[in-house]
């Protein structure tokens, strides 16, 4: 039986300052702005914080870590499933 060589790891990214979060805020941005005000973080996170997260989950510290989700979000989806956000749409 062969075994697999590569780790298979993902991380989701969510409300993370980019040109898009720029342009959702500067057409109201109600919706980065709900999202951002019921996480636990009350912020967005930064492109350095999920390269971050990459290389921890590619680094020696995380050798015995495999097919994992990394969910990046600051707490968003912990306040959707406590009825503390609802999703616009």
């Amino acid at each position: 039986m062969e075994r697999a060589q590569g780790k298979d790891q993902h991380h989701q990214p969510r409300v993370i300052v980019t040109p898009l979060a720029y342009d959702e805020f500067a057409a109201a941005g109600e919706g980065y702005q709900g999202m951002i005000d019921a996480s636990a973080a009350e912020r967005c996170g930064t492109a350095d914080e999920i390269a971050e997260a990459g290389a921890f989950l590619l680094g020696e510290h995380a050798g015995f870590i495999t097919g994992t989700d990394l969910l990046i979000d600051g707490g968003v989806i912990a306040a959707i499933r406590t009825g503390n956000y609802q999703l616009q749409g």
